[in-house]
């Protein structure tokens, strides 16, 4: 199958004014706490085939925006991210599969604080429009996850009940919207 069949050949742009990056963790295993970063940067190029057609990202830790900016320094810290070691967060596609009704499945590598792990996204690709300054644009709606003690973070509570503050599960949502390179 030609991926041209389901999104147009090119470079795609990730436009982070109408793109989020979320993420979501179980807290004490009765809520859930949401963020996303700030700041980030990816590509998608799409080539006449599957083969050709790889997208790439990258996230600057420091952007880290859960609403609270105690939690949002914990989270900077060396108990998780350590982001002034690892200011970064990388992904570089693997495979790409785009179906003719739209969904889609992205697998490639995630590297948070150095390490390296595969990650799996699916989703939907949401089509093309044309906006109001004549930029072509593509969106995408993904999502996967990661267990955060593959890369290192492993800091926890125990409580009284048995539990644990937080999952080790993180969920991941990725809504982009990318304008077609000139």
């Amino acid at each position: 199958m030609s991926t041209a069949e389901t999104a147009p050949t090119g470079t795609w742009n990730v436009d982070p004014m109408h793109s989020r990056l979320g993420f979501a963790v179980k807290h004490l295993g009765i809520s859930t706490v949401r963020g996303q970063f700030n700041e980030f940067e990816g590509k998608l190029e799409v080539g006449d085939d599957a083969s050709s057609t790889r997208a790439t990202g990258s996230v600057q830790v420091a952007s880290v925006d859960t609403g609270q900016p105690d939690r949002d320094g914990h989270l900077l810290n060396s108990d998780f991210f350590d982001g002034e070691k690892h200011p970064q967060i990388t992904f570089e596609s693997t495979s790409i599969e785009l179906a003719p009704d739209g969904q889609a499945k992205v697998t490639g590598d995630l590297t948070i604080m150095g390490t390296t792990k595969p990650l799996e996204l699916t989703g939907v690709l949401g089509g093309t429009e044309t906006d109001p300054f004549g930029n072509e644009r593509v969106g995408l709606e993904m999502h996967g996850e990661i267990n955060r003690t593959d890369f290192g973070m492993t800091f926890n509570i125990p409580l009284d009940s048995g539990g644990l503050v937080m999952s080790d599960t993180v969920q991941l949502t990725l809504d982009i919207s990318a304008i077609k390179a000139a």
